[in-house]
């Protein structure tokens, strides 16, 4: 059985803290029995709680001297007193001194089952708001890396939208260009990163998830909306009010749901399933897509009305192999990132023909694949300078013939070639590439996951 949550029970009566300590094990709760006050507080501290179930009249110490060293450590848990005390006075002391929550004695386990249902759900939706919160808000992009003069003019683009507070923002290129990371620079400006103020950057991938599931997850839902409805939930624009939502991969979204993002766009108001109220939002909205949205307007795939209200204020973020300039700072950007990351400071620099390697790449995974690319470098070597013999030969492929047209013809060389070295040869070339992700290295190759199985098991590949 799932665990619902971590109790700590303290009650000096053995048989009642007994009883209530099976009957919420069944219920699927993690509960630790106490029933003495010795070293207490240092036991929750130590077991981290999500619920303290405490006794008020305790032999040896008040309950509520415990409750208010708990509150006064900083420890994060909700309490529920239990009290034979019936009188309002000590429920309001109880709940002045900070606990969530109170129970007369004699009580019923139902009515303790609802009073911890009630506190786990509130404490679930704290705890996926600090996740998120923490999760987009602390580590953000201080600059863009890069000299060219497309990332200088992005460079200043950014600033200008920033200052003015622009409520809707397009980020388009291809994939692993740096959208994100534009994204976030561009949030960093807008809201800073001090204590003082954390405001939540939360990013939506709108193309890895089912249309039913996105309108949940972005809009919420009550209570009773649907069958797994069981207590409303905040959608990811609720949560990101006075901060910023990303909406990644926007031109993957259906259709039906393309009319109801207008809607916020233009109203700043959200409805959640199943509610009847409009909720309003301020959040910065910032829309990220690797497609062409005026082709998709054309063929019906996007609606007009959004393509405009989003592309008012658009930044376009182009391909590596246009800023190849780019390629040395960012290769020694994330050289100095992983060293640190894997203790790996024997590695200082990257030699000249292995720049100049790098450099001569196309680079169709841009910065993504560039970043895989020394992060590989610094897992694997332990030399000072990484050396062309480190590289693999997918950068030496990518990097001759870098003026041919996709219309061109591979060339069959005079003195012929292995078919079977050739398949395995692009079989290992894709899996690198991808890095090691079957589902992707099929999609390079243009054939089905089986056909890939198929090959790997043919010519042994594990």
């Amino acid at each position: 059985m799932k665990h619902k949550g971590k109790i700590f029970l303290l009650d000096d009566e053995e048989l009642i803290a007994s009883m209530l300590t099976r009957s919420l094990k069944k219920e699927g709760y993690n509960v630790n029995m106490e029933t003495k006050t010795d070293n207490v507080v240092n036991k929750i501290k130590s077991l981290a709680p999500d619920i303290v179930i405490l006794d008020i009249a305790m032999p040896e110490r008040d309950g509520l001297d415990i409750l208010q060293e708990i509150i006064g450590d900083g420890i994060e848990t909700q309490v529920v007193m239990l009290t034979a005390d019936d009188s309002a006075e000590t429920a309001v002391r109880a709940m002045k001194l900070g606990a969530a929550d109170y129970l007369t004695k004699p009580f019923n386990t139902e009515e303790v089952k609802i009073v911890l249902s009630k506190i786990m759900e509130k404490e679930n939706l704290r705890q996926e708001l600090n996740f998120l919160r923490s999760a987009y808000s602390q580590t953000f992009e201080k600059d863009i890396v890069g000299e060219s003069e497309a990332i200088k003019k992005i460079k200043e683009k950014v600033e200008k939208i920033a200052q003015a507070r622009v409520a809707t923002v397009l980020i388009t290129g291809e994939s692993g260009t740096g959208k994100e990371v534009v994204a976030k620079y561009l949030h960093n400006l807008m809201y800073g990163t001090g204590t003082s103020r954390q405001a939540p950057f939360i990013s939506v991938n709108c193309a890895a998830m089912p249309e039913s599931l996105l309108e949940s997850e972005l809009f919420g839902y009550e209570k009773g909306s649907f069958t797994d409805a069981k207590s409303d939930k905040k959608g990811m624009f609720e949560l990101a009010n006075d901060g910023t939502i990303l909406l990644d991969e926007i031109g993957d979204m259906k259709l039906e749901l393309q009319s109801k993002l207008l809607r916020v766009l233009e109203n700043r108001t959200i409805r959640r399933i199943g509610g009847q109220k409009e909720i309003p939002v301020d959040a910065t909205v910032i829309a990220t897509t690797n497609r062409n949205l005026a082709e998709a307007v054309d063929k019906g795939n996007f609606r007009k009305d959004l393509f405009f209200r989003l592309s008012a204020f658009y930044l376009h973020i182009v391909p590596l192999r246009e800023r190849k300039e780019d390629i040395p700072l960012l290769a020694r950007h994330f050289l100095k990132h992983f060293a640190n990351k894997y203790n790996k400071k024997t590695i200082k620099d990257f030699s000249p023909e292995a720049e100049q390697l790098m450099i001569g790449s196309m680079w169709p995974g841009n910065v993504r694949e560039l970043k895989n690319l020394v992060e590989r470098f610094v897992v694997l070597e332990s030399t000072e300078l990484i050396q062309t013999e480190h590289v693999p030969r997918w950068i030496f492929s990518e990097s001759i013939g870098t003026d041919r047209s996709p219309g061109d013809k591979f060339i069959l060389p005079e003195t012929g070639i292995s078919m079977a070295e050739l398949e395995k040869d692009l079989l290992l070339q894709a899996l690198d590439r991808a890095g090691n992700n079957q589902t992707l290295a099929a999609k390079l190759l243009d054939i089905s996951y089986d056909s890939l199985r198929y090959q790997l098991k043919k010519f042994g590949i594990k």
